[in-house]
């Protein structure tokens, strides 16, 4: 017997969210108990990012979903460009108007300095070493992070996103699943050291992290809708976490107490950048299409 089409995105939404919950109890557990977000070198938040992909995985398995739905897909090459480049001109602005105001500085010479030795190219200048370093974020950092982001993109704008879309339209969709998103992260933002003794207190930093993911929920699901492809999700979540974690936060240098409550996802500044980048997009939401309903096969009795 077939699922009804009404129930069929609530339904595979829901099993999703127990799956993705149950996986990632395996993970947030020795993450709390260990206190780090990074331990095992790394293989808990690397398993962590993983788990919205394989929930969405099993969730096609068990209602039969075409795993074609989720949007294998990355041409045409403009929406995954304006994926991988929305992140870079938000970071930019942010952390302009941070550099600008004085709330930091640039460049960071300690940064400036790891990296030159790094490079083991003998005396260069700050700006020989940032203009060597640029071509190297830009592209390899970003590979090197995708691997992981493709992990939650399957999950986030492969099957969640687009199924509560077909059920509540754009909105209505974005802002859930930005919801569920930034609540996913909630047991390693508090039980872990996801913010880090530079970071601003809990109770200021917490607000403009979920902001922050907000924001991009909606920029991935309006990018997943337009495109069709859940690659602009991996492209999106890659580009973020480098541009911002790996670039402009490094080489920001601290002007006092300040600093921390201006600069990163913690603080105030990128996440009103990227909310009302948001609201471009927004803005723009009656040029994406209605998805359909994903096509289970048929299920027997």
């Amino acid at each position: 017997m077939s699922v009804s089409a009404p129930g069929r995105p609530l339904r595979a939404a829901s099993v999703y969210v127990a799956l993705t919950i149950a996986l990632s109890s395996l993970f947030w557990a020795p993450m709390i108990i260990s206190g780090h977000v990074l331990g095992a070198n790394g293989s808990y938040a690397v398993g962590l990012e993983w788990c919205p992909g394989a929930a969405a995985l099993l969730t096609c398995a068990i209602l039969r979903i075409d795993l074609a739905t989720l949007g294998w897909n990355v041409r045409p090459w403009r929406w995954q460009i304006l994926a991988y480049a929305t992140p870079l001109a938000v970071c930019a602005v942010a952390y302009g108007i941070i550099w600008t105001a004085g709330l930091g500085g640039f460049p960071n010479m300690k940064t400036v300095a790891d990296l030159r030795d790094s490079l083991g190219l003998g005396r260069l200048t700050t700006s020989e070493v940032i203009l060597l370093w640029t071509p190297l974020w830009l592209t390899t950092k970003v590979v090197r992070t995708l691997a992981s982001s493709l992990g939650e993109a399957i999950g986030w704008s492969g099957l969640l996103g687009p199924c509560l879309a077909a059920r509540y339209g754009f909105t209505r969709a974005a802002l859930i699943t930005g919801a569920i998103w930034a609540v996913w992260h909630f047991p390693i933002l508090l039980f872990s050291d996801y913010f880090d003794s530079a970071s601003p207190p809990a109770r200021f930093a917490l607000p403009f992290f979920v902001i922050q993911v907000l924001g991009l929920g909606v920029i991935m699901l309006w990018l997943r809708l337009r495109s069709g492809s859940l690659w602009t999700g991996a492209l999106l979540f890659a580009s973020t976490d480098v541009f911002n974690q790996l670039v402009f936060v490094p080489l920001t240098e601290p002007r006092g107490w300040i600093t921390a409550y201006a600069i990163d996802e913690s603080g105030f500044i990128l996440p009103l950048v990227t909310g009302v980048t948001a609201l471009l997009f927004w803005l723009r939401r009656r040029d994406v299409a209605q998805p359909p309903v994903p096509s289970p096969t048929q299920l027997s009795r």
